[in-house]
């Protein structure tokens, strides 16, 4: 059974999949190719943005405006470039999955991978739609609006004049396939690494079942040690291989959620761009719960292990095989923990601070923008929260 095969197609669409497999040189070449004109549109656009920032802009408005497009688009670049440099060691964590110890060797065992692999296709298909309306969103909004006025969907600094009839719908839709394509490497990036988690999750439930089955076959024990030190031996490889991705993109998904935010207190932009700033706004911060959720599930499996093994008829083992059972134990005492940067460690706790941090930035910042916020009921108020959420 082949794993993350939806994940695998939305890779290879966004021109970081694998080609080892292909027989042909001549589709690897296109390949190639087409993930250099990815590259290109993507980090073009991101480069463009960026030195509109620098020589042009001269207010706060203006900063604010594509601020979060610009952050979420340099994380787009980095996730790409995470992935084409990391393609060999994700083929490596591929065939770690489907080789002895963590490969199915019964039904049962082939059900529980079954069953979370039908996990992982759904958590990417309701986040790709998730990402792809809040991008559609943004098209739509801009075709209506910016497009007819003849202005860009989002600033940025060109050395021509874009402003003549053959060269606007260019730049235009080298702005949107561009924009589209970086939401398509984050889907890309964080379901890989969602899918891994959620992989550790399954080869934790298929040990407890083996577990459960070395009571009619002590020999077994022996194996399971094996599959528990694996596990661990995996969580650590792609723990390193993604940690620094994983930070960059909690700092910049928190800072595009606030700056989001601070739209929403400026009277213009709920008349024009209300809807595609909540999607984009669910979109950053489903990414954060994606880590967080699973990274939490990772850590809870993990710690559920013990009991699990003292739920075992003990005294049906022998000494030295109940003492093989005390060293699954000693080891499942420290849970296997995923950290971004070995910073923030990735569980519910981080997801619930990052939220309260900026409804606490929100709230104060609508209480700010009151006729009557230096009344003393208003400071009241702001004092209340204030107290609440430190």
């Amino acid at each position: 059974m082949f794993i993350l095969t939806f994940t695998f197609k939305i890779l290879t669409f966004c021109g970081c999949g694998r080609m080892d497999s292909w027989p042909a040189s001549s589709k690897r070449l296109v390949y190639h190719v087409y993930t250099i004109i990815i590259m290109l549109l993507i980090h073009s656009f991101m480069l463009s943005q960026l030195l509109d920032l620098i020589m042009v802009v001269d207010n706060s408005d203006d900063f604010t405006d594509n601020f979060y497009v610009l952050l979420a688009m340099i994380v787009s670049c980095c996730k790409m470039i995470a992935l084409l440099i990391n393609r060999s060691n994700i083929e490596k964590l591929i065939k770690t999955l489907t080789s002895k110890p963590f490969r199915p060797v019964e039904p049962d065992e082939v059900k529980i991978q079954q069953k979370f692999e039908k996990l992982i296709q759904s958590n990417t298909l309701h986040y790709t739609i998730l990402v792809e309306t809040s991008c559609l969103s943004v098209t739509v909004t801009s075709l209506l609006t910016e497009f007819r006025k003849g202005n860009l969907t989002f600033r940025g600094w060109l050395p021509f004049n874009y402003s003549s009839p053959l060269l606007f719908p260019i730049v235009y839709a080298h702005q949107l396939i561009s924009f589209t394509m970086g939401s398509v490497h984050h889907v890309a990036c964080d379901s890989l690494i969602c899918g891994f988690l959620v992989h550790i999750c399954c080869q934790i439930e298929i040990l407890e079942h083996r577990l459960r089955k070395s009571a009619h076959n002590p020999k077994s024990l022996r194996e399971c040690v094996l599959q528990h030190n694996h596990i661990f031996k995996f969580a650590s490889r792609v723990n390193k291989k993604f940690r620094i991705t994983i930070f960059i993109q909690f700092v910049v998904s928190t800072l595009v959620m606030c700056f989001n935010l601070y739209q929403f207190t400026k009277p213009t932009a709920l008349k024009t761009r209300y809807m595609h700033l909540i999607l984009y706004t669910c979109s950053m911060l489903s990414q954060i719960f994606l880590y967080c959720w699973y990274g939490n599930e990772v850590e809870l499996k993990s710690r559920h292990l013990i009991n699990n093994v003292f739920e075992m008829e003990w005294f049906n083992f022998s000494e030295n095989d109940q003492k093989t059972l005390l060293m699954i134990v000693r080891r499942a005492a420290i849970p296997i923990e995923f950290t971004s940067a070995c910073v923030i460690s990735m569980n519910l706790d981080s997801f619930v601070g990052v939220s309260i941090k900026i409804c606490h930035f929100i709230i104060i910042k609508l209480l700010n923008k009151v006729s009557i916020s230096n009344t003393f009921p208003s400071l009241l108020m702001k004092n209340i929260i204030k107290l609440n959420f430190d």
